[in-house]
């Protein structure tokens, strides 16, 4: 692994940097949120259930971001409008702290939920086509890992800020990503896999109709995908803080230790996937999950939960680190920048619903979160492992 990361020239090493911060500090934006709901909640006097509709309408707009900005990054090229994107995605999410009621709160959530949907796809397609196939298993974990990281830095500001600065505090740090902004205007290149001509010579749509299939199996890929990563992140604080009892600091350290162990499983079976392919990777992470799931929902001491939470991201975060890679490879070249960003958003606005299903769920439970993170959980990692062995890859497929 260390040998691969130092063959990289430098051009590589920046646009890997660009798009890892890019998809970090959008997590992070959007992470910021799951961990102040019940704060939002009682700011505006609603239920949990009433607040968790912004992470709802946040992972519902995400696909039409995805489509928007793929189709221009294919049309005028991936690095000005990545600039575009982070810029916008930095102001909603500082926009949120100046919210007077939760209709306007959630508004600006839906607002940042499209700009959020526009970086995945433009950074995956930026940085596949810029490093040699070889590294793209690495790469991908890499890059999927900003996610992870981005939630990690979320855990560490809630930990040592909230108390202080409180919810609205948390959210006017949301603008210290458009700083990114001049990094990538001053060091990153275009991708030498973007050609303007073929950007125009076929609509979407036109694409959509020959690669049908792909889009349909990669939507339902994506769907149960989302409901893997987001069915064991966006209710755990609140799992944590209401069924255990956790203050923000026991919370925010449990956050940490997890979102450590999902950086080392996107690290590791991204770099695995390389060797012994995208789909196999994704399979043996994904079963993995399960034997770990009663250990991460059920346990009642904070050193087991610690420890379930850490594993159950090793593996939910490890599948996902192939996915960069494996999705971008898949992908029809004159819509490079739209294909994959698209089907994973749409798999989001699929799984969108999960926060409010998890927290339906623990009402109808006498608030037993444990019982509805286990089952979604245990669905989504059957479904992905199935799917899985019925698709195919396109593994180190030549991108210029």
């Amino acid at each position: 692994m260390l040998q691969a990361l130092k063959d990289w020239t430098p051009v590589q090493r920046k646009v890997v940097a660009a798009s890892f911060l890019g998809w970090m500090l959008d997590a992070f934006d959007f992470f910021l949120l799951v961990f102040v709901l019940k704060d939002v909640a009682a700011e505006f006097g609603v239920e949990r259930r009433d607040a968790a509709w912004a992470i709802t309408l946040t992972l519902a707009l995400r696909p039409l971001g995805a489509f928007l900005f793929g189709r221009l990054a294919d049309r005028f090229g991936r690095r000005p409008i990545l600039m575009l994107d982070v810029a916008l995605y930095a102001l909603m999410g500082f926009a949120g702290a100046f919210a007077p009621s939760l209709a306007v709160f959630l508004v600006i959530r839906a607002l940042f939920g499209v700009a959020m949907g526009g970086e995945w796809g433009i950074g995956a397609s930026l940085t596949m086509e810029t490093v040699k196939p070889e590294a793209r298993g690495l790469v991908s974990g890499i890059l999927q890992s900003g996610y992870p990281m981005g939630y990690l830095l979320a855990s560490v500001v809630y930990a040592g800020l909230h108390d202080v600065i409180g919810w609205r505090g948390m959210f006017m740090i949301s603008l210290l990503p458009a700083l990114l902004v001049l990094f990538i205007r001053r060091h990153v290149p275009e991708s030498p896999g973007w050609n303007p001509e073929r950007g125009r010579a076929e609509s979407f749509l036109q694409t959509l109709r020959k690669h049908w299939r792909l889009a349909l199996y990669a939507i339902l890929l994506m769907t149960a995908f989302n409901f893997f990563s987001h069915g064991t992140q966006d209710i755990y604080p609140t799992f944590l803080q209401v069924q255990h009892g956790f203050d923000a600091h026991a919370t925010g350290t449990i956050a940490i230790i997890y979102n450590v162990g999902a950086i080392l499983g996107g690290w590791t079976f991204g770099f695995w996937s390389q060797r012994l392919g995208r789909r196999r990777a994704i399979a043996i992470a994904a079963l993995l999950a399960i034997p770990v799931t009663y250990l991460w929902a059920f346990s009642t001491s904070y050193t087991l939960l610690a420890v379930g939470a850490f594993l159950i991201q090793f593996c939910v975060q490890g599948a996902w680190g192939v996915i960069p890679a494996h999705l971008t490879e898949l992908s029809p070249a004159n819509a490079r920048a739209t294909f994959p960003g698209t089907v994973y958003q749409l798999g989001n606005l699929l799984a969108s619903s999960n926060a409010v299903l998890q927290t339906s769920i623990a009402a109808r439970h006498a608030e037993n979160y444990g019982i509805a993170l286990a089952s979604v959980a245990l669905a989504a990692a059957l479904v992905i492992a199935v799917l899985i062995g019925l698709g195919r890859e396109a593994r180190d497929v030549a991108m210029a």
